[in-house]
Formats: structure tokens, sequence, C-alpha cells
């Protein structure tokens, strides 16, 4: 018996020994990779290169590239915005770059991220270079930003998805009822409808009338940007859309002239060839994204800086939802952020990009506050991306400056509150609830009994101080009256072309322009852009990020075809509690 003893525990400790070598030598070799990556040294184009621009996938602000994706098996890197402008800025001033080619698929992200690739295309051909675009199939959102190519190639077999643009929204009522869950909703804002799917069973008129002219202004400048680079009339493209041809046949679709030929993927590559001067079997010579935002420009450290800072995400403390795995979150960290450079001399303004539809009011106003802070010091201009709705706003609203693009989502200065009573679902179940309490108010919130009608009037009118604060907030930062923002605001959404003519914006464009105007206000003509890091180190951000890939990949492999499902189910849940949040998931369609 000992001696089977010594054998088990001698194997045990074998097996600990040699798990932990190997757990050793796997950490060396992640090491050695990391410091290979580290290493990675400039591109440096050849003649007769062609930037090659994968336009596919999830496209956000500022991501950060992963290059242990493959080595992991991640399928698809999200791409940064600011990585595929610089690239194109770049490959626009390198002379051995020839042109470039668009290899399209399915792109989601909102519809100013693809204008502002969209406008960097145009300013590109400045140059005299070629633009070439070709796809399997062509999503709308692809589609808008490869119209202004030169040429535009599609598969013989291939199709368009111009269809126009649709909001689809799910509602709990009916489901909540026979559950037995009874909701308090508690808003101001007659457009603040992100409550509505717990009230109602279809759209407000109200909310339609507001989701009819934000759609309705984002399709006029996708059709008539469309129709100019094509050079199709608006008539001609809209009986397109209308009668579906973009899913019929890609020789119809050629007829409308929304494509120039029908080729098949390798017939596309020997066009390309052609066109840069190659013959025979010479290969063609391509760089992708990673290589062209790889080259170093030569330019001048200055001493005077102009920082720009992310806040990409939902307002609100803690980790996105698994079953939102585009959703990132803003927390109050970013206003310990934007205090570091006010106190920073070698800052002389501040950009704060912002791309968020809001959440919790609390966070948004301890944001709010440091952005004043800053502005006491030094100049702050705010570059609103797909969107900067609500909290969003909020943030946004006290800069010297607010720049949008014109199919920006903003506005919406409205608050809400959502509280539950679980009393029918309980009883249903046969459980019961009691409590003991020490003041008339000391189980408010309780979610096992009817609130009563002096909680219901406490609670509306924190909602309503909420709101008025939000409005003064808007009325101080923009120097109008509250009135008027009462008028503009109650909860609406706006365009930032709509937002323009309303005075909730100063003027329309991307991150460029917000940092020439932070250095027209700053009176700096020499200086140097440079983007705030988080003080995560690359080790940490990398594990962080592949636990939340497998965390995603779990779900989603779970739940299968249902995912979606339960992403839009995610997108009306609204935790209990008092909100400045836009009132409907903001996702291209390309993504639905």
């Amino acid at each position: 018996m000992k001696q089977f003893l010594k054998n088990v525990l001698a194997s045990t400790v074998g097996v600990l020994i040699a798990s932990f070598i190997l757990s050793i030598m796997s950490t060396l070799f992640l090491i050695g990779i990391i410091a290979s990556a580290g290493q990675s040294q400039e591109y440096k184009p050849k003649d007769n290169t062609v930037f090659k621009l994968e336009l596919a996938g999830s496209v956000s602000d500022n991501a950060d590239p992963n290059p242990f994706a493959a080595l992991l098996g991640n399928d698809q890197e999200e791409l940064s915005l600011t990585q595929i402008l610089r690239a194109i800025r770049l490959a626009k001033e390198n002379d051995k770059i020839r042109g470039i080619y668009i290899e399209a698929g399915s792109v989601a992200t909102t519809p100013a991220n693809l204008q502002a690739i969209r406008k960097a295309l145009v300013e590109f051909k400045e140059s005299g270079k070629f633009i070439y675009s070709y796809a399997d199939y062509y999503t709308q959102g692809a589609y808008y930003v490869c119209s202004v190519s030169d040429s535009v190639f599609l598969n013989p077999s291939g199709s368009i998805g111009l269809m126009g643009l649709a909001s689809q929204q799910l509602f709990l009522t009916g489901l909540a009822d026979k559950v037995g869950v009874e909701h308090y909703i508690f808003k101001v804002g007659t457009y603040k409808s992100a409550v509505e799917p717990y009230m109602l069973k279809k759209f407000s008129e109200e909310n339609r009338e507001q989701l009819e002219s934000f759609l309705g202004s984002i399709w006029g400048e996708m059709t008539s940007s469309i129709s100019r680079s094509r050079n199709i009339a608006p008539e001609r493209l809209e009986e397109f859309v209308n009668n579906g041809v973009g899913i019929g046949k890609a020789e119809r679709i050629q007829e409308y002239g929304l494509v120039d030929r029908l080729v098949y993927k390798h017939e596309m590559e020997e066009g390309l060839k052609a066109k840069v001067g190659l013959e025979g079997k010479e290969k063609l010579r391509t760089a992708g994204l990673g290589k062209l935002v790889s080259i170093k420009e030569r330019k001048k450290e200055h001493k005077d800086k102009i920082a720009v800072v992310f806040a990409e995400g939902v307002i609100q403390e803690g980790s996105s939802s698994p079953f939102n795995m585009d959703e990132k979150v803003i927390s109050a960290k970013l206003a310990d952020e934007l205090l570091k450079l006010k106190n920073d001399e070698k800052v002389k303004a501040v950009v704060l990009r912002v791309n968020s539809p809001g959440g919790s009011a609390y966070i948004s106003e301890q944001i709010w506050e440091a952005v004043t802070q800053v502005k006491e010091e030094k100049p702050i201009v705010v570059s609103m991306g797909g969107y900067a709705a609500s909290g969003g706003y909020y943030i946004s609203c006290a800069a010297n400056k607010i720049i949008a693009e014109p199919t920006t989502l903003t506005g919406s200065i409205g608050i809400f509150g959502v509280f539950r009573n679980f009393t029918g679902t309980i009883d249903k179940l046969g459980v019961t609830s009691d409590q003991v309490t020490t003041n008339r108010f000391s189980d408010t919130g309780n979610l096992f009994r009817p609130m009563r009608e002096d909680e219901k009037a406490l609670i509306q009118d924190m909602i309503e101080e909420g709101y008025d604060l939000f409005v003064t907030r808007c009325a101080d930062g923009r120097g109008l009256d509250k009135a008027y923002i009462d008028s503009v605001g109650q909860g609406r959404v706006w365009t930032g072309e709509q937002a323009l003519e309303r005075k909730l914006v100063d003027g329309l464009g991307g991150i460029n322009e917000a940092i020439q105007e932070a250095a027209l206000l700053a009176d700096v003509t020499d200086y140097t852009v440079i983007a705030t890091k988080t003080n995560k180190d690359f080790i940490t951000k990398l594990l962080e990020k592949q636990l939340e890939d497998a965390r995603i990949k779990t779900v989603k492999r779970t739940l299968g075809d249902d995912y979606r499902l339960f992403q839009a189910l995610q997108q009306t849940h609204i935790e209990d509690g008092v909100y400045a949040r836009l009132p409907f998931g903001v996702t291209y369609f390309d993504d639905l």
C-alpha cells in the first residue's frame, strides 16, 4: 500500500512538474513572439505597388490590431478607421504606390465612418492615381464607398445589396404581460423612445417621425453621392432600388450603370497587372493595410502637441455584454485622462473623438465636468463619429467647438428611467416575498412589490431634474436659451447635417477638420498630433482581448443561428436606473 501511494505521489508530482515546465515554455514562446512583433520593420514599397484595401468586417474609430489573431484562431480582425484614413493618405503621397484596389466584402460600421472613408478616397483621386474595386457581392455600405472608384467590377454571378435603409425594433410588452413583469417608465422627452419596447407594441408616431427623418437624411446622402460618382440620374437610381435589380442578374446591374465590367477574381488581378504595366507571368505587387500603416512619416517632432482622446462605446462602468460583441465602454476613467491633459503644458489643445450612444447620466456628468475643466485651461474640440447622442452629446456640449460628420447621429437630449416589478412572475411560480423596513422609502426599487404612487412621483421628479440639468449643460455650452434647447431636445435624434441647422454643432467634417480647428483656437501652427493610450501594457491588452474573443466565440457557438436574435434582444434590454442614452441600437444595416 505504501509503495502504491509512493507511485501515485511520484506520478502526480511528475505531472505537476511537467505542466509547470510546459507553462514556462509556452510563456517564453509567447514572449518571443511578442518581442518579434515589436521589432516589425517599416514597409518600404517598391515601384508599381498597389495598395490593396480589404474592406470587410467591422470598423471602429481606433481599433487595436491584434498581431496574433491568425495564430490564436480569430477569423476576422476589427478594422481601425484611423488606420484606414492614414493608409489612404500615405498611398496618395507615396510615389511608389500606383493606385488603390478595394476588395469589398460585408462591412459593418456606421454611415459616418463609411462617409469618412469615401471622402478620403475622393481626396486620393486628386493625385491622379487610380482606384479600382471588386466584389463577389457588394453590401450596401461597401458599394457606397466603392462607387467613388474609377472602375467598379463585379463577379458575373454577383449582386449589389442596394435596397434602402430600415430600422426594426422588438417590442417586449406582450411578453412582459405573459410572464407577469410590470415596468415602471419614467422619462422626459417626447422622442425619447428607448423605453418603448416596454410600454408599446409598435413605434410611437413621434419615434416613427424621427426615424423617417434621419434615415431619409442618411439615404439622401448615400444616393446623391452614388449618383454623382456613377453619373446616374437620381430617378434612374431610385428605379434600380425600388425594382430590386441589385439582387437580380449581374447583367441588369451593369445595364443600370452601377458596375463597369463583370469579371472573375483572377481576371480582376490580370486587369490590375495590365493597369500598372506588368506582362506575362510577372506578379502583381500589392500591399495591405498593415504594411501601409507601418510606413514611418519623416516629420519634425514639435514641442507643441494636440492630443486626440477617443471616447468610444456605451457610457457605463463595467464590461460589455457577450451578446453585443461590438459594444465598447466609456467609464469615468475618461475624466481622469482629460484632467491629465489639462495639466500637461506641452498639450496646447485637445480633440475629443466621441462615438457613443450615451448611457449612465451620472458618469456623463463626471466627464462633462472634466471637459469644462480642460476648457478653462486650453481649447477642446469635439469630433463626432458615427453617433454622439444623448450621453454622447452630454459629454460633448461644453467643448469650444463641435465638428460632426453629415451622417452622424446626435442630439437625443433626454433622460429616462426603468424600474421593474416581478410580483406577477413569482406568483406564477408559487413564490412569495416579504420585507421589514425602518423608513418609508427604505425598500424603494424592491423588485418584488408594486411601486407606490409617492415613490413614482419621487422618481419622476428626479428624472425631470436630470433633464433640466442636461438642458442647462447644453444651453450653457452652446450659448443658447434653455427654451430653445428644450425645443430641439425632447429626446429627438438628428443627423449631423440636421444638427448644424439647429445650432447643436458648429461644422461638418471629420477628425482632421477637428484637429485643424483645435490648432486654430490654440493659435499654434507647428504642432505634433498625439493619440492618448491606455495605461495597460501590451501583454495585458493582448490577454484581455483573447479572453473577450473567447467569451464571444463561446456564446456564438452555443447559440448558433439564434445569436442574432439574442443580439437584438440585448439591444432592447435596459437595466434598472436612470440613463441618457440613444433610443435604439445603432448598428449599420450591413451587419443585420
